[in-house]
């Protein structure tokens, strides 16, 4: 019997950054593995799934915006690609996004935010309250005004894991149900990983951990990661047939200087989300944290307290000291890093796996994906280690 061929690629972390790298990888031909105890798992079990290019504009983050966008341009066909290989719908919609202001300050800001979103080329409305109310008729009567983005869509991240895990099996991934407890560097250069169950070497290797990247032992310190931890609590609720539609797009705001919004999906449920909590690596359901949630959503959608709470979830987004992904090649030979994306993780799916797979294959970045090299960053400080 012949022995299994060595992959090309093994992708330590098996969410969604690693499953479409792999998938990817393996479309070029690349023999390739995925190690992780549950692929599709991770964080985008609690994500909301905005694909939010526009609203999610930023001061200071112009050079990721425009990876935001590029990536955004391609779900359409992104979606319909996954569909069509697996048979799996991912809950791609196009339903936009309305963000609202509840209060002058609140008004003041948003009017900032659209002025900045025209300055950066974006196609954004903003309305009266009583548009935004006319166009969804759940919002509180205070509402001051809003921005409509239509080009901001949305997708369900746990079907979109499903199927990219699905995807993977397709064209051949081998998936190691396991854990990866060390990188193994022979001469200088990344050969593979020990694993729980054994040792798997490989011609190259993608880190695409998330929150937990910066925690493999045997990466040399200088090239170890710099992610870090950032704590969402995330409710689902269920809308009953008799209150459909309850909200016809996303809906969001900023409530006493926190982030919130509300996500409609076509199956009733209703996400509400998110908090930003930089607490390490707890990831507990707080009372507080549901309670804040619950009164800021309440505040734009007073119905949302006669919903059905169905879950309470937490999760750890992978964010870097610039809040972009690191993407490609470390300074050491056969490591590639695929993390630190932040709150943009299910937005930069499409264009990350291409990406990578592209710089597996040629050993060269797209250009959209080079200014966000791990290399931006020098010699990483090494991170808090597990106790």
């Amino acid at each position: 019997m012949s022995s299994p061929r060595t992959p090309d690629v093994l992708v330590i972390g098996g969410g969604i950054i690693g499953l479409v790298t792999a998938w990817r990888a393996a479309q070029r031909g690349l023999a390739t593995a995925v190690v992780d105890p549950e692929p599709g798992g991770g964080a985008a079990q609690v994500a909301a799934g905005m694909l939010a290019a526009v609203t999610e504009l930023h001061y200071g983050e112009q050079t990721l915006l425009g990876l935001n966008l590029a990536s955004a341009r391609r779900y359409p066909e992104f979606a319909a690609e996954l569909t069509e290989l697996t048979g799996l719908d991912v809950g791609y919609r196009r339903c936009g996004t309305l963000a609202v202001a509840l209060d002058a300050d609140d008004r003041t800001h948003l009017r900032e935010l659209h002025a900045l979103q025209r300055q950066s080329g974006l196609e954004s409305e903003w309305l009266s309250g009583r548009e935004c109310r006319r166009l969804e008729p759940m919002l509180a009567p205070g509402i001051r005004g809003g921005l409509r983005a239509d080009g901001d869509h949305q997708v369900d991240p746990r079907r979109l894991a499903g199927a990219l895990t699905a995807a993977c099996e397709r064209v051949g991934v081998v998936f190691h149900r396991t854990w990866a407890e060390r990188l193994t560097v022979v001469g200088d250069r990344a050969t593979g990983a020990v694993l729980r169950d054994g040792t798997t070497a490989a011609g190259q290797v993608v880190l695409a951990g998330g929150s937990l990247s910066g925690r493999l032992a045997g990466v040399p310190a200088d090239v170890l990661p710099a992610v870090r931890p950032v704590k969402g609590q995330v409710l689902r609720l269920a809308v009953p047939a008799r209150c459909a539609p309850f909200l016809n797009r996303t809906v969001r705001a900023v409530v006493r200087g926190s982030q919130v919004y509300l996500v409609p999906r076509e199956n009733g449920e209703l996400v509400v989300g998110a908090t930003s909590e930089e607490l390490g690596w707890d990831t507990t359901v707080t009372a507080g944290g549901v309670y804040e949630l619950l009164r800021d959503a309440h505040e734009l959608v007073p119905g949302i307290t006669e919903l059905p709470l169905t879950e309470t979830r937490a999760g750890l987004r992978p964010g870097s000291p610039d809040n972009a992904p690191l993407l490609g090649p470390t300074e050491l030979p056969g490591l590639l890093l695929a993390t630190g994306h932040y709150r943009n993780g299910v937005l930069l799916t499409p264009v990350t796996g291409d990406a990578m797979a592209q710089v597996l294959a040629t050993g060269e970045l797209p250009d959209e994906a080079r200014p966000f090299t791990p290399r931006r960053f020098g010699a990483a400080a090494l991170l808090e280690q597990p106790a």
